[in-house]
């Protein structure tokens, strides 16, 4: 029966040939895209370990040890808006651990950088940039050492007695082999850590793989119908239910094959295109797109089985009565009952803000996660039902006969109809979601940084705060530094905040009120006031005050604090904002901040790296699932006009015109994709807003035109992917196709 089979379905004609194309197309396409999400997946966590060696010096990290011991400290330098890693280290014998990417560790007067920063350092002047690293270029560091292809990074050489006697660097016993995957807290903030991980994991898990599969599956069911019907004349002529349990296995398991071969072929081609798409905020090694064993295996094994399993579940009519086929009757409307798992996850999530929120974190995260999780569920069971009470809706308004027809097609099998886009819904749901909560909670925290003053001020805060108190190891701005400052076109303004005493607490800075009004996005004095206790760190935010509190300190008491940070007002240039930056930090105690100088924006701007990563996730999920779902209904519309090919014909020779029946091909299958797509995204946002209000206290801040402007595109997507299968309907509803068979 095997051999009979492959005849069958290798020589059986031109349908036959047409049908086993069709499938493997469709499986070729979701076996590449099931590759290309399960190596992005790979592709985050390679990302993610090479940063393990920038958490050297981090609380809680292990480190290699042996070998003799580093002097290591880390900053976080800036150009052009875009973050520079910094590492200072000095060896303390020959036997010190070398970190990846170096063939050496370089030695004073030497450094090392990523290729992207060296390409950098020679093309701006040198005194925007190459000024701040003292010595020569020694070389670039290699991959291994390097997150993303863009990565900016240096690595500055020192003696061990250079470098051990400046603020922040710290005695290492050798370089960090902790991921930020596997920290929470005590590492820090580079790459993503293990709560970022998990979600990361979840949302790709749940918009992209679902969908995915959800495509794989429904393209082993193309002709379903058909061929039930020639399984059901093998019956009838003589066949057992085995020999033609494995004729289908056998036609689905070769199409399975080929469409799986062909789909590791279109992955390997795909690869260098999708490598350089920033999924985490930045691109990724083409080696990072990588599968492991255990995926080829899983991949190369599980898509034939599962084909063979679904043809072998599909005959399960033929197996029973071979006649069964011709006397098929509709199946039982999904009832209102399907609602009830949506409305207990939102009574959930709405109990939340009435009662309140659980007292402890770990309550918190199950309540929270359980109520979504269950709100996911919720959407795929009432999915069914809103599709049938659509379908009713299209019948009792029609005013066509397309519209009418695709809503009794619709009636007659609603699950069908969800089942196609149900991957959407969750992918949606779950966008809307992200996107709902990180744009009310910019709206709520982040700083109005896109202003003129935020862009052209810039802070360079001196101020050591792993001391209790904080103190300074600036006794007084230097009058070179302030002179050199001075000296540079577009520098308007340069102006010291001196640290207030420790007994005042916090505000920590304090400055005369009228070299406050020299940089206006500080803020202001109270009326009447000659100085005034400020904090530099909330410049440009929500948190200002009207007007900063007063203090009693004369001119002559503050200029006799140690300095807390300097403020440069420029004219917003990047020239002058880069040459006042490489001034400062030559000029200023190196290391005592983690962060060079930056501009009120670009400091705003790094706080909110975060929620920009996952806003661009949101993105990319809507935009990736919402062609896979136009390719899952292409698959859907094939098959079901495959199915449908005589009845279509024969409204056809009645005079039904061909515009009418690729309406309702359109129709049927478009008003599940809007319908679930509208009822994802406002399910989406109601969740947000709960969450929000329950946890956070804020209310639900509408996300702006480009959200809608994405899931535009992404449903325009899915829609021309769709209009691309009718013009198969002329061919198969041609006259002779309604011929008795």
């Amino acid at each position: 029966m095997i051999r009979f089979g492959l005849r069958l379905t290798l020589a059986g004609g031109r349908e036959a040939v047409t049908r086993l194309a069709l499938v493997a197309v469709a499986v070729t396409l979701g076996v590449a895209l099931l590759l290309t999400t399960l190596a992005g997946i790979n592709a985050v966590h390679a990302q993610n370990d090479r940063y393990a060696w920038l958490e050297t010096g981090a609380e809680g990290v292990q480190h290699t040890s042996g070998g003799d011991p580093l002097w290591w400290r880390l900053t976080a330098d800036t150009s052009g808006g875009e973050q520079i890693g910094r590492v200072d280290l000095a060896a303390t014998g020959p036997a010190s651990d070398v970190p990846p990417g170096l063939p050496r560790l370089p030695g004073p007067g030497e450094y090392y950088a990523s290729p992207a920063l060296a390409r950098l350092l020679a093309e701006e002047p040198a005194d925007q940039l190459a000024d701040r690293y003292p010595g020569r270029l020694a070389g670039t560091i290699a991959p291994a050492g390097l997150p993303s292809p863009d990565t900016l990074v240096v690595v500055v050489g020192h003696s061990a007695a250079e470098l051990s006697g400046q603020p922040g660097a710290e005695e290492v016993p050798g370089i960090s082999t902790t991921t930020p995957a596997a920290c929470n807290g005590p590492c820090f903030a580079i790459g993503i850590d293990a709560n970022g991980i998990a979600l990361v994991l979840s949302v790709v898990t749940a918009a992209l793989l679902f969908p995915v599969l959800i495509f794989i599956g429904t393209a082993t069911r193309l002709s379903a119908a058909r061929r039930e019907q020639r399984f059901a004349a093998l019956r009838l002529v003589g066949a057992t239910p085995r020999q033609v349990a494995v004729v289908a296995t056998v036609e689905s398991t070769v199409a399975a094959v080929i469409g799986v071969v062909a789909g590791f072929a279109l992955f390997a081609v795909l690869r260098p295109v999708l490598a350089p798409i920033p999924f985490t905020g930045t691109p990724f090694f083409v080696d990072d797109l990588s599968l492991t064993a255990a995926d080829v295996l899983l991949v190369a094994l599980g898509v034939p089985v599962a084909g063979a399993v679904v043809a072998r579940l599909a005959l399960r009519r033929v197996v029973v009565s071979p006649l069964g086929v011709t006397r098929r009757t509709a199946p039982r409307p999904p009832s209102a009952w399907r609602l009830l798992p949506l409305l207990a996850a939102l009574a959930e999530l709405t109990w939340f803000v009435v009662a309140g929120r659980p007292a402890t974190t770990t309550g918190q995260i199950y309540a929270y996660t359980a109520g979504i999780l269950v709100t996911m569920a919720g959407l795929v069971a009432a999915g069914p039902w809103l599709t049938h009470l659509g379908s009713r809706s299209m019948t009792r308004w029609a005013r066509r006969p397309a519209t009418l027809l695709a809503g009794r097609r619709l009636a007659d099998d609603p699950r069908a109809g969800f089942r196609a886009i149900s991957g959407l819904v969750l992918a949606l749901f779950v966008g809307s979601v992200s996107v709902g909560l990180i744009t009310s909670i910019d709206a709520y925290e982040a700083a109005p940084s896109d202003t003129p003053a935020g862009r052209q001020t810039l802070l360079a805060d001196v101020s050591d705060w792993t001391t209790i108190p904080p103190s300074s190891p600036v006794d007084a701005l230097p009058a070179s530094l302030a002179a050199d400052l001075q000296a540079i076109p577009g520098v308007r303004a340069v102006v010291p905040v001196h640290l207030a005493p420790a007994d005042d607490g916090l505000p920590t800075g304090v400055l005369a009120c009228a070299e406050l009004a020299a940089v206006p996005v500080l803020g202001r004095c109270p009326a009447g006031s000659a100085a005034a206790r400020i904090e530099p760190g909330l410049a440009g935010s929500h948190f200002v005050p009207d007007a900063w509190p007063a203090t009693d300190l004369t001119t002559a008491r503050i200029d006799a604090l140690p300095v807390h940070t300097v403020a440069v007002v420029t004219d917003g240039t990047a020239t002058a904002i880069e040459r006042a930056r490489t001034v400062l930090e030559t000029g200023l105690p190196a290391g005592v901040s983690a962060f060079a100088p930056q501009t009120i924006a670009e400091a705003n701007a790094e706080r909110g790296r975060l929620n920009d990563q996952y806003r661009q996730l949101a993105d990319v999920v809507v935009l990736t699932s919402l062609p896979i779902a136009g390719c899952t209904l292409a698959v859907s519309v094939l098959a079901g006009l495959n199915d449908r090919r005589r009845p279509f014909a024969l409204l056809r020779l009645t005079g039904a015109r061909l515009a009418t029946l690729r309406r309702v091909v359109v129709l049927e299958s478009a008003v599940p994709l809007l319908l679930g797509a509208a009822v994802a995204i406002g399910i989406g946002f109601l969740v947000s807003a709960l969450f929000l209000h329950s946890q956070l206290g804020y209310d639900l801040s509408p996300p702006g035109g480009a959200f809608y402007g994405v899931v535009a595109v992404g449903l325009a997507a899915a829609l021309a992917v769709l209009a691309s299968t009718l013009p198969v309907l002329r061919r198969i509803t041609a006259p002779e196709a309604a011929r008795f068979e």
